[in-house]
């Protein structure tokens, strides 16, 4: 009872800051929500933020008491200030390099939210990437992928790194051009899809492999990975195994990974492919590979052992990134709070969430997920949270695919993105290129490229009419 009206209390008063958000108006509709919408409402359980506009990626855990607002702040400026060139009289920050592709995390999840691919006035991507790697031929390449998921290219390892410290080169520049084709809808409304052209250029340490694996990707936004990290295996295990007993052609599977600081293989959720088992991890390879630091878990330099340019340059000692920013940096990226959905009573989005349902959308975006219960990290624990996304993997077809396989992920496909704060995107980041590469420029260009197990539901979504698509995209846009 407490908990409800401690619920009711606060989106009262949410429901207030949002009405009045704008040009300072006084509230002048008071909504009464059932106890579901309530539910609805709070994409991120009682970590919702309120906070819209440009910064509401950004905001800490509505539930996060006070005496720990200040750990979440260190973590921010770890997150946000840029790493230099060691040696320097900052300690702390220093070991850039001397490859990277960026001195700083908000380079690329611009205020916590998501990455864009270049423009064609940009000389280098900033928040996108480029993975890399080559088929795994030898017994010994085989056993490796066990605890790797991949092979590195052998000159420039499982990561193109398009910036470097002065005095020495980048390992290439990368080029993207996009070929354009046609869909159409039932109706005859026609939407363009662009397919991207992927190629490295002004390479400076050799040439690449003839087989290597490309695949660009963008930087994914920061907000709720605290509480995708605590979803019990068990509820993923759950997930697959209803899809795989309703047989509607959707089958999706658990990744694989290795655990560094475990030394075994476990479940993977975070990254496009869910190539990273846990947030302290993702961490410190972004570190590794993004900003050229080492650490506990990754200890060597980013360069391969066909580069002598990391034994050339200087560094900034052992753990570049050391346990206690780690350790900030991971309490700062699980506190991301989600803000709260928006226009849930609109008549539009509800009849659009039904259209949505209507397509089997909702048989991988999925809704209504409990956090586990953990006494070590009470603003995440036993949350009821809407992050549509079952973290499973699914193929995704051969439009999307990037052939290029990642532990237990093929070449085609890829973990379901959440949806929660979809419709900030533009707000927060300026644009709305969606999908692991950017490629769609709009929602409805990102629904019309799934295919494979989702391609039932890209054709259902194609019979919409005019009218019909504009409710699916409020309630997309809800979210």
């Amino acid at each position: 009872m407490k908990f409800l009206l401690a619920s009711a209390a606060f989106f009262l008063g949410l429901w207030s800051i949002l009405v009045s958000a704008n040009n300072n108006q006084q509230p002048t509709t008071k909504i009464t929500y059932s106890p579901q919408q309530l539910q609805q409402l709070k994409s991120g359980g009682n970590t919702t933020t309120a906070k819209t506009g440009a910064n509401a990626f950004s905001l800490p855990a509505t539930n996060l008491p006070l005496s720990k607002r200040l750990d979440f702040s260190v973590g921010n400026s770890f997150f946000r200030n840029p790493w230099v060139q060691a040696p320097a009289t900052t300690d702390a920050r220093d070991g850039l390099g001397p490859l990277f592709n960026t001195n700083g995390c908000q380079n690329c999840h611009i205020k916590d939210g998501r990455g864009h691919p270049p423009e064609n006035n940009d000389t280098n991507a900033v928040s996108m990437l480029v993975r890399l790697s080559v088929p795994a031929i030898t017994p010994q390449q085989k056993q490796q992928l066990i605890m790797s998921g991949v092979i590195g290219e052998p000159t420039y390892g499982d990561q193109l790194q398009d910036f470097s410290l002065p005095g020495t080169k980048p390992e290439g520049q990368i080029v993207l051009s996009y070929k354009e084709h046609a869909v159409t809808f039932t109706d005859g409304e026609v939407v363009m899809l662009r397919t991207p052209k992927l190629s490295i250029n002004q390479l400076n340490y050799g040439a690449m492999a003839t087989d290597v694996m490309l695949s660009a990707r963008i930087a994914p936004p920061m907000i709720g990975l605290g509480l995708l990290e605590q979803i019990p295996e068990s509820t993923l295990v759950e997930f697959a195994q209803l899809q795989q007993h309703q047989n509607q052609g959707v089958s999706g599977k658990l990744n694989r990974v290795w655990d560094v600081r475990l030394q075994q293989t476990v479940v993977g959720r975070f990254g496009w492919k869910a190539g990273q088992p846990n947030l302290m991890q993702q961490n410190a390879a972004a570190f590794n590979g993004d900003v050229g630091l080492t650490s506990r878990l990754f200890l060597r330099e980013n360069c391969s052992d066909n580069q002598s340019v990391c034994a050339q340059m200087p560094n900034g000692g052992e753990h570049e990134a050391s346990d206690d920013v780690l350790r900030f940096v991971e309490f700062y990226s699980r506190h991301l709070a989600v803000p709260a959905r928006r226009n849930i009573v609109d008549p539009e989005v509800m009849k659009g969430e039904q259209l949505f349902n209507y397509a089997g959308c909702d048989s991988c975006h999925r809704s209504q997920i409990k956090t586990a219960k953990n006494l070590d990290l009470p603003a995440l624990s036993e949350q009821m949270i809407n992050p549509y996304t079952d973290l499973l993997l699914h193929d995704m077809g051969e439009g999307l695919a990037d052939n290029r396989p990642e532990f237990l992920a093929s070449g085609q496909e890829w973990r379901t993105a959440p949806l929660w704060g979809l419709g900030y995107t533009e707000e927060v980041n300026g644009h709305t290129n969606f999908l692991h590469d950017g490629r769609a420029r709009t929602i409805i260009e990102a629904v019309l490229w799934h295919g494979g197990e989702a391609q039932h539901s890209r054709d259902v979504v194609l019979t919409f009419t005019q009218p019909q698509r504009q409710q699916l995209l409020a309630f997309l846009n809800s979210l």
